[in-house]
């Protein structure tokens, strides 16, 4: 029999539809999994979603597992989690994490899946491609101890810099966001909290996620002279306007982008495969459930990613639940 499963696809921007597919036998160096959660990542993804990522960067914003081309059609993910069913002996029966998109099984080479640590649940487990991006953008930005720190954007990846932030010796962290409600995640996580007008300032860094001209504009605000923003945000094909005349040179800031397609100069010994163990690893902190705000069958997918596009559900990161089928 050939073994089937079921995947998420875009079609048109702003459409999606679960399609059925027929999946290859595996090859000796490869595995079967089957999905048990996978996470929507949902800047990214809902980017994706409305068609808004620029031609120049099609080939850039490919995911590892990608099929289709943007804008569309095409299956597109890359937070999933499930159990090795077929493979290697080594790999049997174990959760791992894979950048995968949403779909209730898959075949993939065995150097493609990392093994979840016994200490970290499957389903908070979703997270550790964001928290490999918060990984990186810390190797950017080489925080020293007693730093004072302002993270402008609490989305998904901005509040997982700021965890992992508020374990760095004598750093004063704030999270700063426009939704008060951000406040009781940052209280989760151990950091302070505020709203943009209320931050405090004279930052030797400011971490910037929150995708809006707003709040880079703010985190250049918010910096002691020769200060450094680490820019995090992806902003597609939207233009954005900063004010660069003013004081920006007189204090001579910095302003950086990170961005976890690469690993960090900083540490170019590490791979990839490094970097994201150490992401699971660090997901052994129960303080980062905060970070998962919803949750949903797979089957609910085309329904669910025009609400989160939309911003009817104000998500973090959004859990796809799977049962066996497919």
């Amino acid at each position: 029999m050939k073994r089937t499963a079921r995947a998420f696809w875009i079609g048109p921007p702003g459409h999606g539809e679960i399609r059925d597919v027929v999946l290859p036998d595996p090859a000796e160096d490869e595995v079967v999994v089957r999905s048990l959660w996978s996470g929507v990542s949902r800047g990214t993804e809902t980017l994706v979603f409305r068609g808004g990522v620029p031609e120049n960067q099609h080939a850039t914003m490919r995911a590892p597992f990608q099929e289709g081309d943007f804008p569309g059609p095409v299956k597109y993910g890359y937070l999933n989690v499930g159990v090795v069913e077929e493979g290697p002996a080594a790999l049997l029966g174990r959760t791992v994490f894979c950048l995968y998109p949403h779909q209730t099984r898959y075949v993939v080479p065995a150097s493609a899946v990392t093994p979840v640590p016994e200490s970290v649940p499957a389903g908070r487990a979703v997270l550790a491609g964001t928290v490999e991006t918060a990984v990186n953008a810390l190797w950017d930005a080489a925080p020293l101890v007693g730093d004072r720190i302002a993270v402008v954007g609490g989305g998904m990846v901005g509040c997982s810099v700021a965890a992992l932030l508020g374990r760095f010796p004598g750093v004063r962290v704030q999270l700063v966001d426009a939704d008060p409600a951000r406040a009781k995640i940052a209280e989760a996580l151990g950091v302070g909290f505020a709203l943009p007008s209320d931050a405090l300032g004279d930052c030797d860094l400011v971490v910037h996620a929150s995708a809006t001209e707003q709040g880079l504009t703010r985190a250049l605000e918010l910096l002691t002279p020769e200060g450094t923003v680490l820019e995090l945000s992806w902003y597609g094909d939207r233009k954005v306007s900063l004010p660069l005349g003013e004081a920006f040179h007189s204090r001579r800031l910095v302003i950086r982008s990170s961005q976890v397609g690469t690993v960090s100069p900083a540490r170019a010994h590490r791979s990839y495969g490094d970097r994201l163990a150490l992401a699971l690893d660090l997901l052994a902190d129960p303080a980062l459930d905060a970070l998962v705000t919803g949750e949903s069958d797979f089957e609910e997918l085309p329904e669910l990613l025009p609400r989160l596009a939309s911003g009817e559900i104000p998500a973090l990161c959004h859990r796809v639940r799977y049962t066996d089928i497919g």
